[in-house]
């Protein structure tokens, strides 16, 4: 069994029941991602790079699922070097999940990723904390994770997101956790117990809190858009990132082509990172009413993005840093869908 079916099979279980259709599934989604060779070693066991590569591929493909415009690119384009993948949490009570980035923090460290760099969004009242994978940093996908302060929400939304968020579940039991320890401890693990752990962990991403009542969604919106979107949408991956050579001639091929593409693209301070995205396409969620009675309404769902990244001259390698200023604008995509 070669590597890229390792991944492959690794990542079928947690996109179905249905094994047939999710083992086609994952080498589809598959088969478009660019897969370093170093990940296509055959042993006994697996690495906590392949495990990393497979939950990737995963939330990828549910991401796809998610965002007709996203997968409507990528079967034109019938390829994709993902660049990271991006998420939002919740920085104030949050149940029995742990607040914040400590959620997924838990989660990436065993699977070989470190945090690499933090980003303040002050106009969002958010941060912005990325993870890196220490094995293979340019060819694993990042993860930007996302912290919204709700003590910086006005009293009234602070007041909804404890009801609407102060619920949560931990979505992680005993077979997710006995995988991750296996991990951090040896950086590898049985097949077997990755087949059985990665499904959960794979669940992690989604939402753990109930359906929101109507009346706290409304006031979340009235002061926060980005905890609104968590309020319906919840740690799913809120985007995923196509690494591509030359992000402004794209966007202008896009928009010729009708795309639903932003209408700037974003540019680092540094010069070196540039990135725009598709506006989100919308979905349909259902709200609690106070009759226990339940309103759906049309919101704002998530979205694919893109991004070029130069070379840093300091290193010689790609510069793989965030950008506040950019994170900020790709945000409103969330808005203005």
């Amino acid at each position: 069994m070669n590597g890229r079916s390792i991944v492959a099979q690794l990542a079928a279980p947690a996109l179905g029941a249905d094994h047939a259709r999710a083992g086609a599934a994952a080498q589809a989604a598959l088969a478009t991602m660019a897969i370093d060779p170093a990940l296509l070693a055959a042993e006994a066991t697996v690495s906590r790079a392949q495990v990393a590569m497979a939950l990737n591929m995963v939330l990828f493909a549910r991401l796809l699922d998610a965002v007709p415009s996203g997968a409507r690119y990528v079967a034109e384009t019938g390829h994709t070097c993902f660049d990271h993948g991006a998420l939002r949490t919740i920085d104030g009570p949050t149940g029995a999940l742990p607040r914040g980035a400590a959620a997924f923090a838990r989660l990436l460290e065993p699977l070989g990723y470190a945090l690499a760099d933090r980003y303040p969004l002050p106009r969002l009242r958010m941060t912005g904390l990325v993870f890196t994978h220490a094995d293979l940093p340019e060819t694993i996908p990042q993860f930007f994770v996302s912290e919204l302060h709700v003590d910086r929400l006005a009293p009234d939304a602070q007041a909804a997101a404890d009801r609407v968020f102060g619920a949560a579940r931990d979505p992680l039991g005993p077979v997710e956790l006995a995988l991750l320890a296996t991990l951090a401890a040896d950086g590898r693990a049985p097949l077997e117990q990755a087949l059985a752990g990665l499904p959960g962990l794979a669940a992690a991403f989604a939402r753990h809190h109930p359906e929101p009542a109507l009346a706290d969604y409304e006031c979340l919106l009235a002061d926060s858009a980005e905890a609104a979107w968590i309020a319906t949408e919840g740690n799913v991956f809120n985007h995923a990132t196509d690494r591509v050579a030359d992000v402004v001639a794209l966007a202008a091929s896009l928009r010729a082509r009708g795309y639903p593409v932003k209408d700037a693209v974003e540019h680092s301070a540094s010069g070196r990172v540039h990135q725009t995205a598709l506006l989100a396409d919308k979905v349909t969620r259902r709200f609690r009413l106070p009759d226990g009675g339940w309103h759906a309404r049309e919101v704002p769902g998530s979205f694919y993005e893109f991004i070029t990244r130069d070379i840093d001259p300091a290193t010689g390698r790609l510069d793989l840093r965030f950008d506040s200023g950019n994170a900020t604008g790709i945000f409103a995509v969330t808005r203005a869908a």
